[in-house]
């Protein structure tokens, strides 16, 4: 097995890279952002309006799911990585190709009709939660619900997270 890739953090999020990114990228002090989205890797209009928002010094890719896990092998030391998903199905879809999952930083989970709140950002539906126990269980994942690098919110959603979960 090759090194381990520097991923500094992998963040759940729907809407993906927006303005709030830019805090991550910051705190966390990556050179390389990977947007691993099976839609977002071929659809030109949101990748622009992505890139809008991450620093022009910050390396930025989008690629589907398959190809950020065959890919990431291949990231140098030099590299400093946020990887950002945007479901926990695609963390697991990730896990299931060989792409090393740590902590993951449960992020924006927007609500629709079957999800339950988790806090002010997070809703998570079966598919949700089967896919994050999977992570947990099978893959040893660990998870945290901050919304951004400056909050102190993560501790009551990730209890909550974590007795949902079960």
């Amino acid at each position: 097995m090759d090194e381990k890739p520097n991923i500094k953090m992998i963040r759940i999020d729907e809407r993906l890279i927006h303005g709030q990114g830019q805090l991550w990228i910051k705190s966390l002090g990556v050179n390389l952002v990977i947007c691993a989205d099976d839609k977002v890797s071929s659809d030109s209009m949101q990748q622009s309006l992505m890139k809008s928002v991450v620093p022009q010094d910050i390396a930025l890719r989008f690629w589907d799911l398959e190809r950020t896990a065959k890919v990431i092998w291949k990231a140098l030391p030099s590299q400093s990585i946020f990887v950002i998903v945007s479901s926990p199905k695609a963390v697991l879809t990730l896990a299931e190709q060989g792409f090393p999952v740590g902590e993951v930083n449960v992020g924006n989970i927007h609500a629709k009709e079957g999800k339950e709140k988790i806090s002010q950002f997070i809703y998570l539906g079966e598919e949700d939660k089967e896919s994050l126990r999977t992570l947990r269980d099978k893959y040893g994942c660990s998870f945290n619900t901050k919304t951004s690098p400056i909050s102190s919110d993560g501790a009551q959603s990730l209890e909550k997270l974590e007795n949902i979960l079960g």
